[in-house]
């Protein structure tokens, strides 16, 4: 077993945490390798309710195992499995969970899933997004389990699970693999290993380019989460050839931090909205440490200090740092993110 961090002072949460995601990304591939994708048609969305619910229980239940002390910023909460009419529902979720952690019930499930609850800024604590990716889960392509520790305001611990994420980046679901892991610890870097299998930890980094008219850059497969017409602006100013990969989830951050993409761009549709931090911290470490830049639209470094929302940016851009500048100026010049 390789692992670089196993003297470093949070390795514990590292381990905790990497052991977490992987169970959880375990039932997700089990509950993702039952969707009929004709009932999809029939807008049927039981399959990711289920994972979503699975997933946080057993990761809320890891972290309050090892740290119950510390708050979990989390998507979900128990109410609907409780609620009468549901009760198909929670047998599912109960199901799958025992699956990896026997004999439980109901109420366990739901303790679990509700450790989840905080809302607030604390000096440590978790946050998590069982799974990122809703509508990439469904279409049995990308998703991804996205859990951090933040202590102060900063992001110190992240682990990414993309259990559709093989060893190249592809959307075809028949190439997935056996999924990816990623991990970093604020200072001492970003690794890759194996959701299933072979547990040594490889070191990742972003690509080397810096040539703007040269850069591979990914997106939100739904145009409701970014505004895909100034992507494409970008794109043309600066001359880049290659079209955009469009794929849901944080598994754009894993993307960028194993150099196959030298940009993410989430563009804002408008200028009222703000990101959920579930839906970047995860990834915004393991960009880092792999040597990329993560910041908002204007360049602000993001900021995880003001409960579950990052209330003070706007927009996120990610690049392997080496055309950052040369993204946040076309975007300044093009006049995106003005708003009225």
């Amino acid at each position: 077993m390789n692992r670089p961090w196993q003297d470093h002072p949070l390795a514990q949460e590292l381990e905790t945490g990497l052991a977490a995601v992987r169970q959880a990304g375990q039932l997700c591939r089990t509950v993702q390798a039952q969707i009929d994708l004709g009932e999809l048609q029939k807008k049927d969305r039981s399959p990711v309710t289920v994972a979503d619910f699975g997933s946080q229980a057993l990761v809320c239940r890891a972290l309050g195992e090892v740290f119950p002390a510390d708050p979990v910023i989390g998507e979900e909460d128990s109410t609907a499995l409780r609620e009468t009419g549901n009760e198909a529902l929670a047998q599912r979720v109960v199901g799958h969970v025992a699956e990896l952690t026997p004999d439980v019930n109901l109420d366990d499930v739901c303790r679990w899933i509700d450790r989840g609850g905080a809302k607030d800024h604390s000096p440590r604590y978790w946050t998590l997004d069982p799974i990122d990716g809703t509508k990439g889960f469904l279409r049995k392509m990308q998703y991804a389990v996205s859990l951090a520790l933040i202590l102060d305001g900063e992001i110190e611990v992240a682990i990414l699970g993309c259990p559709n994420l093989g060893p190249i980046l592809s959307n075809d679901v028949a190439d997935r693999g056996d999924g990816s892991l990623l991990c970093a610890i604020r200072g001492q870097g970003a690794w890759s290993l194996p959701l299933i299998g072979d547990d040594r930890a490889v070191p990742v980094h972003v690509s080397p380019q810096t040539d703007p008219t040269r850069i591979r850059f990914c997106e939100s497969v739904e145009a409701a989460h970014s505004s895909h017409g100034d992507a494409a602006r970008i794109a043309e100013s600066l001359q880049i050839a290659a079209e955009p990969a469009r794929l849901d989830s944080q598994t754009k951050y894993a993307v960028v931090s194993r150099g196959e993409a030298e940009a993410y761009l989430r563009l804002p549709r408008d200028g009222k909205y703000r990101e959920k931090i579930w839906d970047h911290a995860g990834g915004v470490l393991v960009v880092t440490e792999a040597g990329g830049r993560v910041t908002d639209i204007r360049g602000k470094e993001l900021e995880f200090k003001h409960g579950y929302q990052l209330e003070n940016n706007l927009g996120v851009i990610v690049s392997n740092g080496h055309v950052h500048e040369k993204l946040l100026e076309t975007i300044r010049d093009l006049g995106i993110g003005r708003f009225q």
